[in-house]
């Protein structure tokens, strides 16, 4: 739609960028460079891809003169979080010989290489696409890795949750053939009909697009901090239609309160035959009525508060051929992962492994990455078996036999790793932060840990060393492991200080509030000691800490 206001800078770089190809041929090139130029560094993000450096070093390079340590992050695209064995092999050897050695399962169920140097990223990316898995579309502006409620063999419905989100995925994949062209070797035919983007247009979406889909009574996708989610509806083991999520987003800018963090809104019921057509129709209108003069101002969360509830579903309905139903009741119990084993209706056994922060790596008496390569080599389950990655940043092994659940076992013993954590720790989750994204204000995956272990000990003084209670830490506003709707937030603010949040519900459906501040981590832990003894004292029966801080308002 005509906006009065100038175009941001990144929407002519869309429009003149030839359907995402820009320079970027060109550029990948000319290795002499280990960087990107500007305009190339924001098309590179629809390509699954941002060029980042190690922070930790631009002081002692710039020192000497030195173009900053660039290098590559790289995201895969991977609806649902569903490997093979044989994929995920592909990617711990890739994570091996041509990234930092390690592997990162994010909040969006994918799996981010970092440390990539220029010179190797088309080799990653054609071995990626060997094993029939890509990049595409895992950043940038446009749909992004479609999440679902965790492991599709548990049921039915869980299988059917994951086709949805494969589906959705496939359904919103950018047609341009860039990626190809230039990091596969694809070449571009010419002469027939013109490349067209049939929706999104040359331009895509004003701002990043998240979709999800759960299965109650698990909230393990977090429906609510995204911009479309569907809450399956199930009867008789089936998906029968979705209640519709709308504006839900987590990004926020400290000191600019036009910007803020919102959950979304459940305004309706759709049979499942209606999804696609449903999404398509809520992408759509972002796409036309979204803020493309200011990107801060520019996800659905704002197109919807701009203009209302009830506008958005009125023109929602008119893009629609089927109306919207009244919404269905669901019940959440809680937005984890249950950690451990579980066993299906047919006898296949499921390890969910707890993984800290979602790093899969090798340390001195912790050998994750060792014990899940073996572990996925293991003869039959290989061909048998799956590697599912969870939105909570763990992984689960499944469908395992009686003898490999044995032997699963036995290598994580064997590595010093799968036995149980804290609950704290085990629903903690934090970003990557520093030393490699840009944004960082602050530690947060190196942090984190640290701080859980003097929690755990507060929480040991009060008795409350089994209180399930979820702390997620970001190390900047823009919310990447959905801090502001834990019981429990931390947002990096400055160099070890964060803005200390209280009060989220612990089935995501709650914002939390900002308590104080700019805490240092001695102020931090202060303030929470005071809030544990009055929750061991005054908490009402089975009464969750987030509940708890809500009901005395702690906040007066």
């Amino acid at each position: 739609m005509n906006d009065p206001q100038p175009l941001s800078r990144n929407e002519e770089i869309k429009a003149r960028s030839n359907f995402l190809r820009g320079t970027l041929k060109d550029a990948f090139d000319e290795t002499a460079f280990g960087g990107l130029p500007d305009d190339d560094g924001q098309l590179i993000k629809f390509h699954g891809m941002y060029v980042q450096d190690d922070r930790d070093l631009r002081p002692e390079r710039m020192k000497r003169k030195l173009d900053r340590a660039y290098s590559f992050m790289a995201r895969l695209r991977i609806p649902g979080g569903v490997l093979t064995p044989r994929q995920y092999l592909t990617m711990d050897r890739l994570a091996g010989e041509r990234a930092n050695g390690t592997i990162r399962v994010t909040t969006r169920q994918t799996i981010q290489f970092h440390g990539i140097l220029k010179s190797n990223v088309r080799a990653v990316l054609q071995e990626i696409d060997a094993v029939l898995l890509d990049t595409i579309a895992a950043c940038g502006d446009v749909n992004r890795n479609v999440i679902a409620t965790a492991n599709p063999f548990l049921s039915r419905a869980h299988a059917e949750a994951v086709e949805a989100a494969r589906q959705l995925s496939a359904h919103f994949l950018p047609r341009t053939g860039a990626w190809r062209e230039i990091f596969i070797g694809d070449r571009r035919v010419l002469g027939g009909e013109p490349e067209v983007e049939p929706i999104y247009g040359s331009t895509y979406l004003p701002r990043k697009f998240k979709i999800a889909v759960a299965v109650p009574p698990s909230n393990d996708v977090d429906v609510f901090a995204h911009d479309l989610s569907f809450i399956a509806i199930v009867e008789n083991g089936r998906i029968i239609g979705y209640n519709v999520v709308v504006g839900g987003g987590m990004g926020a800018s400290h000191g600019e309160p036009e910007t803020y963090p919102r959950t979304g809104t459940v305004i309706g019921y759709v049979g499942a035959g209606h999804l696609v057509p449903t999404a398509e129709a809520v992408l759509t209108l972002q796409r036309d009525y979204g803020d493309r003069s200011n990107r801060k101002h520019a996800r659905l969360k704002y197109t919807i508060d701009d203009r209302g509830v009830d506008w958005f579903v009125r023109e929602l309905a008119s893009r629609m051929t089927t109306a919207l139903e009244a919404k269905r009741p669901f019940h959440f119990d809680g937005n984890g992962d249950a950690i451990g084993w579980t066993t299906d209706t047919e006898g296949f056994h499921h390890r969910t492994l707890f993984i800290e922060n979602g790093r899969i790596a090798d340390r001195s008496g912790h050998q994750l990455r060792t014990a899940l390569r073996t572990i996925a080599m293991l003869p039959e389950f290989i061909d048998r078996g799956a590697v599912v990655l969870t939105t909570n940043q763990n992984v689960v092994l499944a469908r395992a036999t009686d003898a490999e659940r044995a032997r699963i076992d036995a290598i994580l013993a064997e590595a010093g790793v799968g036995s149980r954590q804290s609950v704290v720790r085990e629903n903690a989750m934090a970003c990557v932060a520093l030393p490699t994204c840009g944004l960082a204000l602050a530690e947060s995956e190196r942090f984190l840990p640290g701080l859980i272990d003097e929690i755990d000990e507060l929480l040991k003084l009060r008795g409350l060393e089994t209180q399930k209670i979820t702390v997620r830490m970001t190390g900047c506003p823009n919310g990447c492991a959905r801090p502001y709707i834990a019981e429990i937030g931390l947002i990096g603010r400055n160099p070890g200080r964060y803005n200390l949040h209280v009060g989220g519900a612990a089935d995501g459906s709650r914002l939390n509030r900002l308590l104080r501040e700019n805490a240092d981590r001695s102020e931090i832990l202060s303030i929470l000691d005071g809030l544990f003894a009055r929750y061991a004292a005054e908490r009402s029966g089975n009464e969750g800490f987030g509940d708890f801080v809500q009901r005395v308002n702690v906040w007066a």
